[in-house]
């Protein structure tokens, strides 16, 4: 595989062009539930090729080569892995967060031990045999954009939750965790477009947030002024619906992770008075994503802005009964 630096020139690239969007001839379907950090890279092979490279300087062109083996669902674990594929002999094993939490290290190896579980299956060998099994070679990364002030970049290690530091421990993971938020290593953004893009498009998400106080309104000014900056353009035009249903899954989640880990309990009590507009915006957000798999993105969108329109969905996808409300 060729590792030959590409110029600046021919590294231009449009990340959502139709031959990117496409793979093997046919469309590629797209679940609406996934996170939209996993959505942007999982579905573009070239913006994940860039990420790896910017994150260990090298110049890989062959996109084709990467093996994607993400973990759907990992036991213990009630999230499912983000992101994670082969290259090059190497397991690259990416996860996104908003908040941030020492079990990484934990969370990981648990994910490592069941990628290497596939590895040995699909090798059809023994681990109880004579030969030495060959296995890619690990790499942690949490790419973080939460709003709590966090350096550069650190190290998590699995180490440091270990019961007695007194005794060297024979068994080590590192996670290197990397700040994603707007202004933070910009080489890094600089390097993989996407990524540079995607940390926009969260701090545009959050000032709109903070001006307008519906959570609806706001994501809509948020995907209408990227677009008008050129910020994830492409890709916003294509797929507004699924983005907004994605984020309002996400904002919902990150509420409740902060709420069972008994943080922001002032927040709460807050927004206690407010449990009914919540739970309407939950109700929305399932609206959506019900709309989409139906193949009704516009319904959707045209319900955001006609209140009588989204009642008579309510009441025909089973979320509201009529006279409701």
């Amino acid at each position: 595989m060729s590792r030959r630096r590409k110029n600046k020139k021919s590294a231009a690239r449009r990340p959502y062009s139709k031959q990117n969007r496409r793979q093997n001839g046919k469309r590629v379907q797209r679940n609406v539930k996934d996170r939209l950090f996993r959505y942007l890279f999982e579905k573009d092979r070239e913006a994940l090729l860039d990420l790896y490279n910017a994150l260990n300087g090298t110049a890989y062109v062959d996109a084709s080569q990467l093996e994607i083996v993400t973990i759907e669902s990992a036991v213990y674990v009630v999230m499912k892995n983000d992101l994670a594929y082969i290259l090059s002999g190497t397991l690259s094993l990416y996860e996104h967060q908003s908040t941030y939490s020492p079990n990484l290290p934990v969370r990981f190896l648990i994910y490592l031990a069941q990628e290497y579980q596939m590895v040995i299956e699909k090798a059809e060998k023994s681990i109880y045999g004579g030969g030495q099994i060959s296995l890619p070679t690990p790499q942690c990364v949490v790419f973080y954009n939460g709003t709590k002030e966090m350096p550069e970049k650190q190290t998590l290690k699995l180490s440091d939750a270990f019961e007695n530091q007194k005794v060297r421990a024979d068994v080590e993971l590192t996670v290197q965790m990397l700040n994603i938020n707007y202004g933070h290593n910009g080489r890094l953004m600089e390097e993989c477009k996407i990524l540079g893009e995607y940390s926009e498009f969260v701090a545009v998400t959050r000032e709109c947030m903070l001006v307008e106080k519906d959570m609806q309104a706001a994501l809509n000014k948020a995907v209408d002024d990227c677009i008008e900056k050129g910020i994830l353009k492409d890709f916003l035009l294509e797929n507004r619906a699924e983005v907004l249903g994605m984020l309002l899954e996400e904002f919902d989640a990150e509420k409740y992770e902060r709420t069972i880990r008994g943080e922001g309990k002032e927040e709460g009590r807050k927004e206690g008075v407010a449990v009914g507009k919540r739970e309407g915006e939950i109700k929305v957000n399932r609206l959506g994503l019900l709309l989409t798999e139906a193949g009704r993105s516009n319904d959707f969108l045209q319900s955001l802005s006609d209140r009588e329109l989204q009642k008579k969905l309510f009441v025909e996808f089973g979320l509201e009964e009529e006279g409701e409300g």
